[in-house]
């Protein structure tokens, strides 16, 4: 299936692509506002501020960068699926749980749901190395 030229693994690449910078703002939520002399968000030395964040902040912030560690191999998965002609249908469907997989990762993350978390990092893991083979 094809929306704009595109088959939803494609698109799914873009949304994975985007996780990192969702984790990001979650990480930054609401500290826009409050002033820096006051544990506000330093757009000045961002990382500095972010490695100073505690709980579910640094928790967001460490699933940006797993989101960037993941990112990779799932281009390079979903490139290869296509340029082998993979069954389309199959692949967009391992694609779209990639997707909902890390999305429920990063809420299991933030949420400090470690064991839960883990499963479903490996569940991804394995739907990763699915599309590569498809």
């Amino acid at each position: 299936m094809k929306l704009a030229g595109l088959t939803v693994a494609y698109w799914a690449v873009l949304v994975v692509a985007l996780l990192p910078i969702v984790c990001a703002g979650l990480a930054k939520w609401g500290m826009f506002a409050k002033p820096r002399r006051e544990g506000g968000y330093d757009n000045h030395n961002p990382r500095a501020w972010l490695s100073r964040q505690s709980d579910w902040r640094a928790r967001a912030n460490a699933a940006q960068a797993n989101s960037f560690e993941a990112l990779p191999f799932f281009m390079g998965a979903v490139i290869i699926a296509h340029q082998l002609g993979a069954n389309q249908t199959r692949l967009d469907v391992l694609a779209f749980i990639f997707v909902v997989l890390r999305l429920v990762y990063i809420l299991l993350y933030v949420a400090d749901l470690a064991s839960a978390r883990s499963l479903t990092w490996v569940l991804a893991l394995a739907v990763n190395i699915a599309i590569l083979f498809a």
